[in-house]
């Protein structure tokens, strides 16, 4: 990445920045105002008054958009998540109030979310190769770290082991209530994290 002397991005990583922002939002609009299926990455690139070669150099597929679109308003709200979860306790308290905020907020998105994840799912680059990450991961490491450190979950295994299977649950709920009718997210993932949490013994 380009950065000046300070540190921060320079001028060209800006403008690029900008431009990315530009042809996500404008993705956007058009995918609430049209709906995702009927919106063609032409249109996209005719709304935004770039060239099609431009469009497809950042982003190769309309998922791609979308996955801008979705870290971006992840890493907008993470400050103000970080401060509401810091009142309550560390470990179990805050991971099942972080997954009642992205219960809400994947209920506001659900219509784009089953293609935004099929993409994810099988982008098999590196996150050195050009893969985007959404920083889930980190969150999901900071919150069991946090927990970890408080004593209320299990120290004797390394945090990347807990956060793994932490994540693969997450991914597999998520999958579940896209695909299945008549599911309510909140509660399908307050299941999931008491099976985490508590394991698949049988209550005493």
């Amino acid at each position: 990445m380009n950065r000046d002397d300070a540190g921060q991005p320079g001028r060209r990583e800006r403008k690029r920045t900008q431009q990315l922002d530009h042809l996500a939002a404008t993705a956007w609009a058009l995918f609430e105002s049209d709906g995702y299926e009927t919106v063609t990455m032409e249109r996209i690139a005719d709304v935004a008054d770039v060239s099609k070669v431009t469009l497809y150099r950042h982003f190769p597929v309309k998922e791609a958009l979308l996955r801008h679109v979705f870290h971006g308003e992840l890493r907008t709200a993470w400050p103000a998540i970080q401060d509401e979860l810091a009142r309550l306790a560390p470990g179990r308290a805050r991971l099942g109030r972080f997954l009642e905020l992205q219960a809400a907020w994947c209920e506001s998105r659900r219509a784009y979310l089953l293609p935004y994840v099929h993409f994810r799912l099988t982008d098999t680059r590196l996150p050195g190769e050009g893969r985007e990450r959404s920083g889930m991961d980190r969150i999901f490491a900071e919150l069991v770290a946090q927990g970890q450190a408080a004593g209320e979950f299990r120290a004797d295994l390394p945090l990347e082991l807990l956060v793994m299977h932490l994540q693969f649950a997450h991914l597999g709920t998520l999958l579940r209530w896209l695909t299945e009718d008549g599911l309510v997210l909140r509660e399908e993932l307050a299941r999931m994290l008491d099976l985490v949490v508590n394991g698949m013994g049988a209550p005493q």
